[in-house]
């Protein structure tokens, strides 16, 4: 089992979905859990209780991330409570927009870049006064980014946005033993996919997977968990596909 104990984790978007499932997998794992959320204080404080109730150690944190000074926020809260050093960020937090081309407006194309691009960008940059050798950086990337799936071109864009960070970040940090790599889920049944709410939905999604069933937030989780650990010591600048074969 991996072992996190000791290791102190960010994860930002934790209340629901990948996030919240990535909070509670790197807390089982024995990581301290900061758990970030933009509105939905209830919700995190259900996970941070979970990650207590289990024996674990987690604390809420707050900041809106689609403001230009939210990671900014975010960052300083969280030097914080940390202290001098942050073992494991997590950059989950995102937002999806499926609209024709022709439909899509300036104020929407700009809010999925400030969350998906310009957040984690600016949170990496600066959380590094306190991450250090052996540091783990995981950002959420998407089978939206090498292919076409409906009408995301603009949420797509964001991810392979996400995909050009990774090898650029992984390439300047690791001099400083800090490894950056990112996950890219397929159709994940969370509150954030609206495919999967229906019949037809799904007959999309598991007619383009090999694997015949819809992944849930826990498949990813496990995936991002193993990014974050040792395990992957030797893996930087990679976009793993935890997409059940989608799009082969």
């Amino acid at each position: 089992m991996t072992n996190l104990s000791g290791k102190t984790a960010l994860v930002t978007g934790a209340s629901r979905g990948i996030g919240r499932a990535s909070a509670l997998a790197l807390a089982r794992a024995g990581a301290q859990v900061l758990v970030h959320y933009s509105s939905n204080e209830k919700a995190a404080d259900a996970v941070v209780a979970e990650i207590r109730a289990a024996g674990g150690n987690a604390r809420k944190v707050a900041a809106d991330l689609r403001a230009a000074d939210g990671p900014h926020a975010l960052a300083a809260r969280v030097r914080e409570v940390v202290g001098g050093r942050l073992d494991i960020l997590v950059a989950n937090a995102g937002i999806s927009k499926a609209v024709a081309i022709a439909d899509m407006t300036v104020a929407d194309f700009d809010d999925l870049f400030a969350v998906n691009v310009r957040a984690p960008f600016f949170l990496v940059q600066q959380l590094l006064p306190v991450m250090c050798k052996g540091s783990s950086i995981v950002l959420l990337s998407s089978l939206a980014a090498r292919a076409s799936v409906g009408t995301l071109s603009a949420y797509a864009a964001t991810k392979g946005a996400v995909d050009t960070l990774v090898r650029h970040f992984a390439a300047a940090l690791g001099e400083r033993g800090i490894r950056v790599n990112a996950v890219a889920p397929g159709v994940v049944d969370t509150d954030m996919s609206s495919i999967v709410k229906t019949d037809d939905g799904r007959a999309y999604a598991l007619g383009m997977q090999a694997l015949k069933r819809i992944a849930q937030a826990d498949d990813i989780a496990g995936a991002i968990t193993f990014l974050a650990s040792d395990d992957a010591r030797w893996v930087t600048g990679d976009t793993l596909r935890v997409d059940g074969g989608s799009k082969l």
